[in-house]
């Protein structure tokens, strides 16, 4: 596609940020839907974030992603950010409103319950108990949309306890933490179990977890997508749960920050996955 003067300009802000998968999954979407714009990964220093940030408006973009590792600054220097992203204490878009001020966004909590929904259709987090595994950032997103959604239950479990009673605390609601060492006991009755940790991703070591306890009626899901099998999601898939990969949570995470910067809802397609599984 060939640029006028007139594009609309978004991208990424991250250091490193040469990984990054979203500026081929927006660039796919600008593509299929014929738009004059462009992403751009835009590796930022921690030092630099906030001059730059301010320099977003000034130079013509309509926003960015935001990624590690400056998510929490971003919370910190936007000029207005939404409940959501307050609650969960990150923000991941930013938004350029039309007096040049920078709304602050989180969009991750959306990504994990639409990849959920459109892996297995008719999930509501209202059906049970959740057992959310991790503590991190990822963790405090998935917590919120489980709670938005209705969840009656979710246990909490992190390898270091404190920081899960930090969440806990934070987000309020029907969470409850258990110890690490019973990961396993705490799977009896779950109808959905998220790994938010980086156990079973490539180059770290495997989640070790007895499934025994689980339900096979249990949905399992890893936000984990390298690789985009992890043995974690062999196992349960193995023993007859549903599985859901962790890498539609990040195409549709995308979804809202391109309808505002573009103007276009765009879809997640098998196309637009095997696309991004290839970069």
């Amino acid at each position: 596609m060939i640029l006028s003067g007139k594009a609309l300009l978004a991208g990424v802000i991250g250091w490193p940020v040469g990984h990054s998968r979203s500026p081929r999954l927006h660039g796919y979407w600008l593509e299929r839907h014929g738009i004059d714009g462009a992403y751009l990964p835009l590796a930022v220093r921690p030092g630099d974030f906030a001059e730059v940030l301010r320099a977003l408006p000034r130079m013509g973009f309509r926003g960015a992603n935001v990624t590690v590792p400056h998510k929490e600054q971003a919370l910190a220097l936007a000029d207005h950010v939404d409940p959501l992203a307050r609650r969960i204490g990150a923000v991941n878009t930013l938004v350029v409103r039309p007096d040049g001020s920078l709304e602050g966004r989180n969009t991750d909590a959306f990504g994990f319950l639409e990849n959920l929904r459109q892996g297995r259709p008719g999930f509501k987090a209202a059906q049970g108990p959740a057992v959310v595994l991790g503590a991190g950032g990822a963790a405090r997103a998935v917590i919120a949309a489980l709670q938005d959604d209705g969840c009656p239950e979710i246990r909490l479990l992190n390898r270091t306890r404190s920081r899960a009673e930090e969440v806990a605390a934070a987000l309020g609601g029907p969470v409850r933490v258990l110890p690490w060492e019973q990961r396993a006991e705490g799977l009896d009755g779950a109808a959905l179990v998220v790994n938010t940790t980086t156990l079973g991703m490539n180059g770290q070591p495997p989640l070790e977890l007895s499934l025994s306890a689980l339900p096979v009626t249990a949905l399992v899901t890893d936000i984990v997508y390298a690789p985009l099998q992890t043995p974690l999601l062999a196992a349960a898939a193995a023993r007859g749960n549903k599985v859901v990969d962790g890498l539609g949570m990040l195409l549709h995470q995308a979804r809202p920050g391109f309808a505002a910067w573009f103007g276009v809802m765009p879809e997640v397609s098998e196309d637009l996955r095997r696309f991004v599984e290839d970069a």
